[in-house]
């Protein structure tokens, strides 16, 4: 993309592109922004890192899809979607969930986590053709709406159905489709217990158990929701938690989720963004953020960028502020209806904007190939929010960068 795309209404203190101009904006009138309530107690100096240049192989399976031990007509789905070999992932857990082993499963966004599940589900479900099967709890609902898409391609043509129910959309079209049985649901907790609640969905008739992004689920945010889900399962037999990163503060409450269970590490769990350019923005007391931040956005390089904020309220009015000056940006937070917020990842993805204003909400569920750069405009709270943001940018093999403001 040209750098026109970031084009503004009036010229840059500096015409350097470079994050490292702290003094270009000594005489600028002072930010408003990143002096509120809340402050990160994150300590910058662990947000700076070179990029670790590796030369780990790429996993190859030594066995094919047609070779795993799968029903024939999921091997077909399978292959018509394109799958030629399992994953890692896919590959170290399919036996265990197979045999309806409870499963805790740590590795990498963009590693075939969401495969490593459905996979087996599929083969359960052709097996004993029963519906509502199948639970999947996630944290966010670009994620909800991205599993349901990969289950239905990957079961196209088997006349399996899948039912998917989140925030921001109208609840009467949910009750509609309640009256048509599904194979596997999709829920984000909320919109789920909300459901129950009105006596339309009983969790009693669920065998299976699948907490996607855990960490997230099991936090304290959604902890008393997930468990509540958990506890209205009675006939629950198989459970199975995936994410990127493990607390090990959050070990207890997953010991009383999981019997027996197997562990599957293709990645230790808690990454620090190795691949990822890492480096930190010192904003003084006489610096404009703003002016800062646009700066940087007018970049060549700074082709497709996420942008943190930590409120919506701050996100409005922060993508507002952009796009006065010029500067294409849309944004995403829970305030905004699900088709505005499906609207603006589409721009995002398609390259009609080049910049995404976004709270913590989009840190999980954006599948964005190319994003060049994640800049925290106002520090995250932990670091594994920080590290799951970062995580948006340096994906399918492409370097990546992130900056955070420290004021």
């Amino acid at each position: 993309m040209q750098n026109t795309s970031f084009k503004r209404k009036r010229k840059p203190a500096s015409s350097s592109s470079s994050p490292h101009f702290k003094k270009n904006f000594s005489k600028q009138r002072p930010s408003s922004g990143g002096r509120g309530k809340g402050v990160s107690k994150l300590n910058p100096n662990l947000l700076v890192k070179k990029a670790v240049e590796t030369t780990t192989q790429e996993y190859i399976s030594d066995r094919t899809i047609n070779e795993l031990p799968i029903s024939v007509n999921l091997k077909r789905a399978l292959t018509d979607k394109g799958f030629t070999r399992p994953t890692e992932i896919q590959d170290q857990t399919l036996e265990s969930l197979l045999e309806k082993r409870d499963l805790l499963g740590i590795a990498q966004t963009g590693t075939g986590k969401t495969g490593a599940f459905l996979i087996p589900i599929i083969e359960h479900i052709l097996a004993e053709q029963r519906r509502a099967f199948a639970l999947v709890l996630v944290p966010t609902r670009e994620l909800a709406l991205q599993v349901q898409e990969e289950f239905e391609s990957m079961s196209k043509g088997l006349h399996l159905y899948s039912s998917c129910f989140i925030g921001g959309t109208n609840i009467n079209k949910d009750l509609q489709e309640l009256r048509k049985p599904a194979h596997i649901v999709i829920a984000t907790p909320g919109r789920l217990l909300d459901l129950v609640n009105r006596k339309a969905l009983n969790l009693k008739t669920f065998n299976t158990l699948v907490l996607d992004e855990f960490d997230r689920m099991l936090d304290m945010g959604f902890e008393k929701d997930v468990m509540r889900i958990i506890d209205m399962m009675e006939r629950r037999k198989h459970s199975l938690l995936f994410s990127a990163t493990l607390d090990k503060s959050q070990e207890r409450l997953i010991n009383t989720i999981l019997t027996d269970a197997v562990t599957v590490k293709v990645s230790t769990g808690d990454s620090t963004g190795d691949h990822i350019e890492q480096d930190i923005i010192r904003v003084g007391k006489d610096d404009n953020k703003f002016d800062m931040l646009c700066e940087m956005l007018i970049g060549q390089d700074f082709s497709k960028v996420l942008v943190f904020e930590e409120t919506k309220h701050k996100v409005n009015r922060l993508c507002k502020q952009l796009v006065q000056q010029g500067i294409q940006a849309d944004q995403i937070h829970g305030n905004k209806s699900q088709s505005a917020r499906q609207n603006a990842l589409k721009s995002f993805k398609a390259g009609k904007v080049s910049v995404l204003v976004a709270t913590d909400v989009a840190a999980r569920g954006i599948d964005v190939s190319d994003v060049t750069h994640v800049i925290n405009y106002q520090m995250p709270m932990t670091f594994d929010s920080y590290i799951h943001r970062i995580g948006r940018t340096g994906r399918a093999g492409k370097q990546g960068r992130a900056f955070t403001f420290v004021v």
